[in-house]
């Protein structure tokens, strides 16, 4: 699913924006020491100069640039008509600040134009230069990782002359939209400190808005008259990106406004709650997932060997995740709006809210409801503190279990109050299977669509038991100090589907071990594999593992007449996330929960005896723990340990906790067993 509307930055690397979600690879930043040929030289607007000498916006020296002004005038003529004025002026501190001037103004055809667009350079020193439209050039954005086979989003891209150090770069356009929801979002916020940014709105006589502060403290507007509205913020912090941060929706400040003609807000394409916005979303998706003859035909096939119910939703959704096709057609309202199931299936292709649109079409037929979910995959985009707006990327959908089915492999379940057991699948994931969901959607918040309305769920958090790496080895270390033996793995949740995601397109077997070779040289300066296998590639709903044994020379140290050995054999779950020497500004997010354990078992070399073993190690948060020990059982030295994820956010006020949490792992992983020649017997 795509949200639809438009996206307008000078920044190439978020995606996000007025209601969309798009990842962007921007092209590269032209660059440019001095203006070239065919650019004009003319006097930038009084708007620019006016901020010539304005006040910087606290900074420090890392700082690629400032925004000295931004001004964003939305003037609502109808419900069916838009005009937009956007205005900024950057001044470049630093040679990374060069891709503020280039300038993407992106736009969905036909509901959106681009009526206007110029930019200007004001040098420190020299005259000024100036691009106009028939500079700028319109591109077709580069296509997501899962391909939109045809898509109405497009851009226009103007490249402003001389963006270097102590330059000021600066643009304006006017837009002209056809909107499919009566909404906007005003994104004041972002890497780039800003001195001041404005936003007005002119509303038609009668009209009404309301007004939604995300992240940032509320701001009242001026009423200039005539239904006329303006905001005004200043000395905007700049927004640095830091390792397991939220999403960068759910930290920048954003205003959210809706505006409501006479009559209500289902006059047109508006609302004000959830509840609405669901119904809004019910109404478009209203007969959509009506099955075909065909559908009916291909559900009593797949479902006819199944004797339970539960047997015939584990057919559909096989059927579904992997024999109907992520493609991605979307125009006008069709990044909103699905296909018809009967489509969808007729093509076998369809994005997420088509194969969500046609399971539930299938699920009705062997008499299982089930509703669609719009969702963010980046958890924390969406809040309940968050208005009702399309930040949403995503579509799976909610199973009504029927009464009296219950599974162990049934994990992803929540209880509604009105609906009753509601299990969460996500037909795109056609690598987890029914019953589960991946990290990213657990704990996450979801709009649930029924007849009713929405309603903003959380969606269940599963058992750390449910995803983690279950390891264990028996090796034997001889008296050069030489290590070799044997490895199982075994891998559940995302800890098998991101393996299998890499996985899925090879074919040569000397490929398929390169993920154990990454494993090992994480550990090991040297080895050798001397055999592998993978276990499960293609069952999801079996564990995925490797088997594999391998040798590593030197692995022992020897120290006079002692041999040094570290029993952490392999694997880290130290980070250095936190050791930095900037203070941590936001929480640190985890992908999901966790638990990963490790048993490796090391035969001692003979004429050898343990000496000295590290100490047990427990370390227990609210958010993680982490417990291994060291033991001898005869001429093996047992180590085991456990590390699990509990809380899939750490507030900045616990990032010390975590940092001693995870040196205290360092210190485990890195500490030897000494061993020493056998005493001699009498």
């Amino acid at each position: 699913m795509r949200n639809k509307l438009s996206y307008n930055r000078v920044r190439s690397p978020r995606a996000t924006s007025r209601g969309r979600i798009l990842s962007l690879c921007c092209t590269a930043v032209f660059l440019l020491a001095c203006a070239p040929a065919g650019f004009a030289g003319s006097d930038a607007p009084q708007w620019m100069h006016a901020v010539v000498n304005t006040p910087l916006p606290p900074h420090d020296e890392k700082t690629d640039a400032v925004l000295l002004y931004s001004e964003e005038n939305v003037t609502v003529l109808s419900a069916d008509k838009i005009k937009r004025q956007v205005r900024k002026a950057y001044k470049i501190l630093r040679p990374g600040g060069r891709e503020y001037g280039t300038v993407h103004v992106f736009f969905d055809s036909p509901g959106q134009k681009v009526t206007s667009l110029h930019g200007w350079c004001i040098p420190a020193q020299g005259k000024d230069y100036e691009v106009k439209d028939k500079d700028a050039m319109e591109i077709a954005p580069p296509k997501i990782e899962y391909a939109e086979l045809v898509t109405d989003v497009k851009a226009k891209r103007l490249e402003i002359p001389a963006p270097d150090p102590g330059n000021i770069v600066g643009y304006e356009y006017e837009m002209e939209e056809q909107p499919l929801v009566l909404q906007d979002e005003w994104e004041f916020q972002a890497e780039a400190p800003a001195h001041e940014s404005r936003y007005s709105l002119q509303l038609p006589a009668t009209w009404e808005y309301r007004a939604f502060w995300l992240n940032y403290s509320e701001v009242k507007p001026v009423e200039s008259g005539n239904n006329q509205w303006q905001w005004t913020v200043s000395d905007i912090k700049g927004i640095r990106q830091e390792e397991d941060m939220p999403p960068f929706e759910g930290v920048a400040g954003l205003m959210v406004v809706s505006f409501f003609p006479p009559g209500g807000p289902f006059v047109k394409n508006g609302y004000s709650n959830w509840k609405d916005m669901g119904s809004w979303y019910w109404n478009l998706e209203s007969g959509r997932a009506d099955a075909s003859p065909a559908i009916k035909e291909q559900v009593a096939t797949l479902t006819a060997s199944a004797t339970t119910t539960l047997g015939k939703m584990q057919a559909l959704a096989q059927f579904v995740q992997h024999d109907i096709r992520y493609v991605a057609i979307e125009l006008g309202i069709g990044g909103w709006q699905p296909h018809p199931a009967a489509e969808i299936f007729s093509n076998r292709y369809g994005d997420c809210k088509d194969k969500a649109t046609l399971m539930r079409s299938m699920l009705h037929e062997i008499g299982v409801e089930s509703y669609q979910v719009a969702i963010n995959t980046e958890r924390g985009s969406i809040t309940p503190q968050t208005p009702a707006y399309t930040g949403f990327n995503h579509q799976i959908i909610a199973i009504r279990l029927p009464e009296g089915l219950v599974h162990p492999s049934l994990v992803a379940v929540m209880n509604h109050p009105k609906l009753g057991r509601l299990l969460f699948f996500d037909p795109t994931d056609e690598l987890t299977p029914l019953g589960q969901i991946r990290g990213h959607l657990q704990a996450n918040w979801g709009l649930l669509i029924t007849p009713d309305g929405g309603d903003l769920v959380e969606l269940p958090e599963q058992p750390p038991t449910m995803n983690g790496i279950q390891r264990t080895a028996k090796l034997t270390l001889d008296p050069s100090g030489t290590l070799s033996g044997q490895v199982e793995e075994r891998r559940l949740g995302d800890r098998a589907s991101s393996q299998r995601w890499q996985l899925r397109t090879v074919t040569r077997d000397a490929d398929r071990i390169k993920p154990i070779e990454a494993i090992l040289a994480d550990s090991l300066p040297s080895f050798q594999i001397t055999k592998a296998n993978l276990i499960n590639l293609t069952h999801t709903d079996q564990p995925f593992g490797f088997d594999y044994s391998f040798q590593a020379e030197s692995y022992a140290k020897t120290a006079g007449g002692l041999l040094l050995v570290r029993p952490r054999v392999l694997g880290s779950k130290a980070r250095a996330t936190l050791e930095t020497k900037e203070p941590r500004k936001f929480p640190i997010e985890f992908a999901g929960p966790v638990l990963d354990t490790d048993t490796f078992e090391i035969t001692v070399p003979p004429g050898y005896e343990v000496e000295d073993l590290p100490p047990p190690v427990d370390a227990e948060y609210s958010f993680a723990s982490y417990h291994s020990k060291s033991e001898v059982a005869g001429n093996i030295i047992r180590y085991k340990r456990s590390f699990e994820v509990k809380e899939l956010s750490v507030p900045v006020s616990q990032a010390d906790e975590l940092k001693k949490f995870y040196r205290i792992i360092a210190s485990d992983e890195r500490n030897t067993a000494v061993l020493r020649p056998a005493t001699k017997q009498p």
